[in-house]
């Protein structure tokens, strides 16, 4: 449904959930417009999973070809134990997954789908007034003088009015800040290191070639650490997530420059196909602190609201940090396209409350998850690959839950299968 009357909502933050969140209330009618503090529009060089709950709404959105275009399907998801490599449990992705949820698991680079969601954002052609972007556009007040049009203003002093104002400005939002929402940011006292190591020099090594045999998505557990690989870019690169405890210098800068020789060094005593996969990082190995925020529903305050990890930061143990934010574009478009602009603080109450809970629950399972990667050899390790054999998600979370994720209103949410043959 699209409103009798348009109106204006600002985005600030332009990563996945913020452009998300402006494809949506375009294709509602929303005149919006995005604000991001980078020099560039786009995303770092990395993989990104989408799990059907997420790739269920970017089909919604129209964008089920440009996706196939820059797509990689796992087949499985396999689990494998950290000395031996031996495989604990396999749960079968690919058309089974689409049979089961009406949407698919991929794999891209990040770059990828950020440009698809970009380009629909302004494509001329497209359903709803086109969306501006700015970069290079720190957000660092806000003007509430009158709290129905509340004014972003930059660090050079321009102002951006609008009658709504999202923060999808990351862990770090400073949109969350200026609303005096509670700080919530807690340290996990672990830390990710994340590289892109070339295809090419995966399948030239015999000790390594298997990995390009059958995609898969493959999550290696041991003792305090884990190991998560998945291609992307049909085996151009394998995407690696290696998690471990935190070093003093990670915690305090955030992020720091690593090396191969660092990620091979991280994972001592593990199975010899790890160093062999690892060792074969060229460049940009990145190591990352890990936060999280703790459950919290305080979202919004009058004409302005929160999104992603600006409200529901969570560690990757589950990966749906991303998947999350896409659901929160979703219900946030769906609720303030019904309505009028004096309906604007019904309407983003009504998308915390359908999301707020939601959204706390994969937090807490993600933070569970840090234990339950880690445990050491012995009964409780035991105890979770006997869990895992008989999978059905990890912690408190069905797979059969999380992956059909938040339930839309909208009556014209596509199915994988519509409006095309199986």
């Amino acid at each position: 449904m699209v409103p009798s009357q348009s109106y204006e909502v600002t985005i600030t933050g332009g990563g996945l959930g913020g452009l998300t969140a402006a494809l949506a209330l375009r294709q509602r009618g929303l005149r919006v417009t995005v604000l991001e503090q980078a020099p560039l529009l786009g995303e770092v060089g990395a993989g990104i999973q989408t799990a059907p709950n997420a790739s269920r709404i970017l089909l919604g959105l129209g964008l089920r070809r440009q996706l196939e275009a820059i797509h990689t399907e796992p087949l499985d998801q396999v689990r494998r134990r950290w000395q031996d490599g031996r495989v604990v449990a396999l749960t079968p992705l690919g058309q089974a997954c689409k049979d089961r949820f009406d949407a698919p698991y991929w794999h891209y680079h990040r770059a990828d789908l950020h440009q698809v969601i970009r380009e629909a954002c302004l494509d001329p052609t497209g359903p709803g007034p086109v969306v501006t972007m700015h970069t290079a556009t720190r957000v660092v007040e806000l003007d509430r003088t009158r709290p129905e049009r509340p004014v972003a203003v930059t660090d050079d002093g321009r102002r951006f009015a609008g009658d709504v104002l999202i923060g999808a400005d990351g862990v770090r939002s400073r949109v969350r800040e200026l609303i005096g929402a509670p700080d919530t940011l807690l340290f996990s006292g672990e830390m990710a290191y994340r590289a892109l190591i070339p295809g090419e020099l995966i399948a030239a090594d015999p000790a390594t070639r298997w990995l390009v045999d059958r995609f898969q998505s493959t999550i290696w557990y041991g003792p305090e650490r884990h190991l998560v690989h998945y291609l992307i870019r049909g085996g151009a690169y394998l995407n690696v997530v290696a998690c471990v405890p935190c070093t003093d210098e990670v915690a305090e800068k955030w992020t720091v420059p690593a090396t191969p020789q660092d990620l091979v060094d991280a994972f001592p005593g593990w199975d010899d196909r790890v160093p062999a996969m690892l060792s074969k990082a060229k460049e940009n190995v990145g190591c990352f602190a890990l936060y999280h925020r703790r459950r919290d529903p305080v979202w919004t305050d009058g004409h302005v609201a929160l999104l992603g990890d600006a409200c529901h930061a969570m560690l990757p143990y589950q990966a749906q940090g991303a998947s999350q934010a896409m659901e929160d574009a979703a219900v946030l478009a769906e609720e303030l396209g019904a309505v009028t602009v004096s309906g604007v603080p019904q309407a983003l109450r009504r998308y915390v409350d359908r999301r707020a809970k939601h959204a706390g629950m994969v937090q807490e399972a993600s933070l569970q998850n840090k234990t339950f990667y880690h445990f050491p050899d012995g009964p409780e390790q035991r105890a979770r690959d006997a869990q895992l054999r008989r999978f059905d998600g990890e912690s408190d979370l069905s797979y059969d839950w999380l992956w059909r994720g938040t339930p839309l209103n909208d009556p014209d949410q596509v199915a994988f299968s519509y409006p095309f043959a199986r």
